[in-house]
């Protein structure tokens, strides 16, 4: 990976991270204040929606610092190790959270008129498809213990090579 693209990635994430920060400190705090008029019959739900959407967020952050640390670790050289496993598992519970997450709020909006039950379903496909990015870091998980084995037995090749010349 370049210069260019460590820097490029790391422009976004750090965007993206800012902006999160940002929604979390004014945005949702205004939310909250709009939610305050909601009808009495779905009031109920503000607390739960409002703490799903932080979880959310923090969901969210969490995989952006986790690929910050994996980047640093490919500009080092470091990533085919076993450190480097720590961060893709976090990405990973972090996707099932967020997937969980997604799967609650249609939860909390499915009984009574608060949303057209189109919109729950909707969130069904959207927690489905965050199950699916899971799952396609789960593989690349896979994929990244190969390239792993394979770096450690050419080391060891390399190795029974030199002790041959």
């Amino acid at each position: 990976m370049g210069n260019l693209t460590v820097l490029a990635l790391r422009a976004v994430l750090a965007g993206l991270l800012a902006g999160s920060v940002f929604v979390q400190a004014v945005m949702v705090p205004l939310l909250a204040a709009d939610m305050e008029g909601l009808d009495p019959e779905v009031a109920h739900l503000r607390v739960p929606v409002l703490v799903i959407i932080v979880l959310g967020i923090v969901t969210t952050q969490v995989v952006m610092v986790c690929v910050w640390r994996l980047v640093t670790m490919v500009r080092r050289g470091t990533v085919f190790s076993p450190a480097a496993f720590r961060y893709v598992h976090i990405v990973i519970g972090a996707f099932v959270a967020a997937a969980l997450l997604v799967f609650a709020l249609g939860f909390l909006l499915a009984p009574g008129e608060a949303v057209a039950p189109g919109v729950v379903l909707l969130l069904g496909g959207v927690g489905v498809a965050v199950l699916g990015v899971a799952l396609i870091v789960l593989v690349l998980r896979m994929l990244l213990a190969q390239a792993i084995d394979r770096d450690a037995e050419a080391a060891r090749m390399r190795d029974e090579l030199d002790g041959v010349i």
